[in-house]
């Protein structure tokens, strides 16, 4: 009799992300002028002209998850969220997403000028696949989150970035999805409404698929996720429990501005000394 053996099923992940990696071309920036690049082209300047935002950045979120992702300014946390969202294209690697994606990330970014506020959540319902009905049943709840009072039928143009922002998170707040992912949201807006995100924030955490969070808060890691990863220099040095991975992360985080007092004063008495010299 033949035997039959079964395979194991694969595991799907919400969201994975194998040996992403994002490089730049320095020459090539928003602030670089054509001139400036081909004067530099001219001179031949040494030095590097790529940097590496990201490398070799390897994870799995499981469903049901919420995964932190904290590390200094500029060390590619907000440039992995835009990979995540599929706003940026990888250099090397790739990441896969499953589910809908509600992405704050950039809140208000994508909006049309001359379009109202409510026309402007209108379009961007359609552009998310939600039909036309469902929009409409959602457009007062989200009218009234934003809170803008009669701002909500004016061009986005004469908007303020808070009313923006206000817009953007309550349009983005009204999807119910399967993958979360924020990026400082609840640096947006005044108090109230900041404690009013919080606390959809909150709710979204709860009943998403799978979240991911960049963010300066460490109470936020410790209360609301169950996994860290802490990235330097675009790469993971560090991933488990989010209380060892927030002590890791103050610990290199003092260092460093040891590191910088040291250098400061070493720089001003070497100012002194050549002022004594002179």
């Amino acid at each position: 009799m033949n035997s039959l053996t079964l395979q194991p099923k694969k595991v799907r992940y919400p969201i994975e992300a194998e040996k992403v990696g994002v490089r730049y071309d320095l020459r090539f920036t928003r602030k670089t002028t054509m001139r400036g690049t081909f004067k530099n082209l001219l001179r031949r300047r040494e030095g590097p002209t790529k940097f590496w935002a990201l490398r070799d950045v390897t994870f799995k979120v499981s469903h049901g998850e919420s995964l932190a992702v904290i590390g200094p300014n500029g060390a590619g946390k907000s440039t992995l969220l835009q990979v995540l969202a599929g706003i940026l294209t990888p250099t090397e690697g790739g990441a896969r997403v499953v589910g809908t994606i509600s992405s704050l990330l950039t809140l208000g970014a994508g909006f049309d000028d001359e379009l109202s506020g409510r026309d402007n959540i209108l379009l961007a319902g359609a552009f998310l696949g939600i039909e036309h009905k469902e929009m409409m049943e959602r457009l007062p709840g989200i009218v009234e989150f934003a809170d803008i009072g009669p701002f909500i039928d004016a061009p986005i143009r004469t908007y303020s970035q808070g009313m923006k922002a206000r817009v953007g998170f309550s349009l983005a707040a009204s999807v119910d999805p399967d993958v979360l992912l924020l990026d400082e949201v609840l640096a947006t807006g005044d108090a109230v409404f900041r404690e009013k995100s919080r606390m959809r924030v909150e709710a979204m955490v709860r009943s998403a698929g799978a979240v991911v969070l960049v963010t300066h808060d460490m109470n936020w890691v410790t209360e609301f996720c169950n996994r860290a990863i802490l990235i330097e220099k675009g790469q993971i040095i560090a991933e488990g429990e989010p209380a060892e991975v927030v002590a890791l992360h103050l610990e290199h985080s003092e260092r460093a501005r040891r590191e910088r007092e040291a250098d400061v004063e070493a720089a001003r008495l070497e100012r002194l000394a050549a002022a004594g010299k002179a």
